[in-house]
């Protein structure tokens, strides 16, 4: 592997030293760690991790190499990695490329052979900041005058960055349903959730109108995934209010449940160090089954103002700190979650909720 020393600096001068992987340069953005022990390709090219540096927990990256039709998003949308043990040598037999070359291919910063156990301790007590990896500048106080630069997560919109810039669709013509989704940043597995479930997906862009979306005829609407701080996006608010005022089968994930909260009133905050990994347990406290969840977000909604809102209720908790999980709309027919039902990668015990919806959409 390759020897060229690389540098990690945190926001709060904390330092770490490594060797570089992928790119030889430099990469900055809020550090962030996931816990998930498979998916790295997924994970890298979710774009709910734009202007993201990701820590990973799991010791081995690259170990099985990359396979195209695994990407979550048509690129990586990572700004950079960093881990302990990286591999070019893949084991499995129909993977396309190693990790380092499809790094290279597009652009990718990194660092490995750093203790990523100290890395994350640090993040988990301290909690999110922004951060750089540098394989091409040494000099410490250039690395942390050009660190200064880099804005915060919070009161960053990024959704309409990274969102599709022409609608498509997916699905058969002839399908039982027909799903207007607004692309805040959506991952290929949840609209292949749809699809397969015998949807009609038009995928729309960030700043589609309520208009525009009826254009299409829906039977409901969904509300993606995405980056940046939720309070930012008027826009999307906008739209997600008329959608309730007219009382159209609605569904959110992730960031879409921060804009279902958002639209009943509900405020959103940041969380201290975010929750992403494929083992969150949620409760659904409408059935009080448990369900093991793949979370990737950095904001969630407030429960305290959730809990008095007297517009929306709550339906999941999160078992690890009471977070809010899930909530519906008093008198409608929207709901969302916060974790990843799709889960990509992760456990399966939430897909229910897209068969949800679709009895929504039939009225049952």
């Amino acid at each position: 592997m390759n020897q060229t020393p690389a540098i990690l600096l945190l926001e709060d001068g904390t330092i770490f030293n490594g060797y570089a992987c992928g790119k030889i340069g430099t990469a900055t953005g809020e550090i962030c760690f996931n816990t998930s022990m498979t998916g790295y390709q997924e994970l890298f090219t979710d774009p709910s991790y734009y202007r993201q540096l990701l820590i990973s927990t799991n010791v081995h990256v690259g170990n099985y190499g990359i396979k195209q039709v695994e990407a979550e998003s048509d690129q990586i949308q990572i700004s950079g990695l960093i881990c302990r043990d990286y591999t070019n040598q893949f084991s499995r037999k129909k993977a396309d490329s190693s990790i380092e070359d499809y790094f290279i291919e597009n652009n990718l910063v990194g660092i490995t052979g750093i203790d990523t156990r100290a890395v994350v301790r640090h993040v988990r007590e301290k909690g999110a900041m922004n951060a750089i990896v540098s394989s091409e500048i040494s000099d410490v106080e250039a690395l942390k005058a050009t660190l200064k630069s880099v804005p915060s997560m919070e009161g960053l919109e990024l959704s309409s960055i990274i969102s599709t810039k022409t609608a498509y669709t997916l699905g058969d013509e002839q399908a039982k349903y027909r799903i207007a989704a607004l692309d805040y940043g959506v991952k290929k597995n949840i609209l292949r959730n749809f699809t397969e479930r015998d949807c009609l997906v038009k995928v729309f862009p960030a700043k589609t109108t309520y208009a525009e979306l009826l254009d299409f005829q829906p039977d409901g609407f969904f509300f993606s995934n995405g980056p940046g701080d939720p309070s930012t996006m008027d826009y999307a608010i906008d739209t997600m209010k008329k959608v309730l005022d007219v009382n159209h089968p609605t569904f959110g994930i992730c960031l879409g449940s921060q804009m279902l909260a958002q639209a009943a009133g509900v405020p959103t905050y940041k969380l201290h160090h975010g929750h992403r990994g494929g083992n969150h347990p949620v409760k659904n406290l409408k059935t009080g089954k448990c369900e093991i969840t793949t979370q990737n977000h950095g904001f969630a909604v407030d429960m305290e103002a959730l809990k008095n809102s007297g517009k929306a209720r709550l339906t999941h908790i999160n078992l690890n700190d009471n977070s809010v999980e899930g909530l519906e709309i008093i008198g409608k027919k929207a709901f969302a979650v916060q974790y990843h039902p799709e889960a990509a990668p992760g456990p399966h015990d939430s897909r229910y909720l897209f068969d949800d919806f679709l009895k929504m959409i039939d009225g049952n």
